[in-house]
């Protein structure tokens, strides 16, 4: 049995308190970083000037899937491969959020953003690039050949 490749990754949040007259918290993707387990499983602040404060969230794994292969393509071939990050503000406190996945598929990226989840991005490492691209390479199958049309649309 073949086990799905994947790396395990927290992410890193900046968020600014009052960065405006209209805005009481900004929040910007700061990085991806490798998370080996050492960092726990509980959400917790880096650094904390007042102001600005960098918030880790630990726990993620991005599994990479052959059906998936379209999306890993269009962004290794966009020119900068980044890591597509989604996430949520709080509910319940919106001094917080809430990262919900991290990818490196542009497809999945647009789909969460269809739902109304802000996605971010930061470029990819070049170690990783190169495993995403070996991946890609032998596991992409291009779309071929034209596409039927529905019966449905087929005159009698």
């Amino acid at each position: 049995m073949n086990a799905i490749p994947a790396v395990q990754v927290a992410v890193v949040i900046e968020r600014t308190a009052q960065p405006n007259a209209w805005e009481d918290w900004r929040f910007r993707l700061h990085e991806v970083v490798p998370d080996e387990g050492a960092f726990g499983t509980a959400p917790r602040c880096l650094v904390d000037d007042g102001k600005v404060s960098r918030w880790l969230y630990p726990g993620f794994t991005v599994a990479l899937y052959a059906d998936e292969c379209k999306g890993y393509f269009l962004n290794l071939t966009s020119g900068r491969p980044v890591w597509f990050v989604s996430w949520q503000v709080d509910e319940a406190d919106a001094s917080q959020v809430r990262p919900t996945a991290v990818s490196l598929s542009y497809i999945e990226a647009d789909r969460r953003m269809t739902a109304e989840e802000v996605v971010e991005n930061v470029p990819l490492e070049p170690e990783l690039c190169e495993w995403l691209r070996v991946f890609t390479n032998d596991h992409f199958r291009p779309d071929t050949g034209k596409r039927q049309r529905a019966m449905s649309f087929m005159s009698p």
